[in-house]
């Protein structure tokens, strides 16, 4: 018996090969400021939270005024050679085969509404997902919203959503809302750090998650 209905991948870190580019605009933004530089670390357990709080975890507490030229700078370094930012191996043939199954296809992202769509038009599989979800509709994660709004609008009960993220965050927010979670680890997140959230499974790469994930859709 299928085990799940709904499947919600994360974008950046799990879909999109982003992580990297994402830090990278982080320390550029705080060197611009002439603020302290985050290490890789630091800088990588913020992606997925909603971009202003992401930031403030960066300026410091006397100069929170200088949180929105912090934004501006990170956009700037974030855009710039965005085009070059690809999807993981096989990352189409993943949503494909899940798709195959008859099953719902969505995502839930600390990305904003605009840059989503943007990505999802270069990447060019925006048709492979059914709904997605944004912190420009929803609340933050690791706020169950994104999916509770998802598992609503389907029709599907939070025990048959299974949530597959990068960040503890996904699977915080997924363990919130009632959902499952399987933790991947080729983006911001480490497996040890994944692991402290219980998910059900961390695999390593998007074919290792069709492996373990198709059969739980017959």
């Amino acid at each position: 018996m299928r085990e799940y209905d709904l499947v919600v991948f994360d974008w950046d870190g799990t879909l999109m090969d982003s992580t990297g580019h994402i830090v990278h605009a982080i320390q550029q933004a705080c060197r611009d400021l002439a603020l302290p530089v985050p290490a890789r670390e630091a800088a990588s357990h913020v992606i997925g939270l909603r971009l202003s709080d992401a930031m403030r975890q960066f300026c410091p507490v006397r100069q929170t005024d200088r949180l929105p030229d912090l934004i501006d700078a990170f956009r700037r370094h974030y855009q710039a050679n965005l085009d070059q930012v690809t999807l993981f191996d096989a990352a189409r043939e993943t949503l494909e085969a899940i798709r195959a199954h008859g099953v719902f296809v969505a995502i839930a992202t600390g990305s904003s509404r605009a840059g989503l769509d943007r990505a999802l038009a270069a990447a060019g599989i925006g048709e492979l997902f059914d709904a997605t979800r944004t912190v420009d509709e929803c609340h933050s994660k690791p706020h169950p919203d994104m999916l509770l709004q998802l598992t609503d609008f389907f029709g599907v009960e939070c025990r048959r959503a299974l949530m597959v993220g990068d960040t503890s965050h996904d699977l915080l927010m997924a363990n919130h809302a009632g959902c499952h979670g399987v933790g991947i680890s080729h983006g911001a997140h480490a497996s040890e750090h994944l692991q402290r959230c219980q998910p059900l499974a961390i695999v390593h790469s998007l074919p290792e998650l069709a492996s373990w994930l198709l059969p739980r859709l017959c």
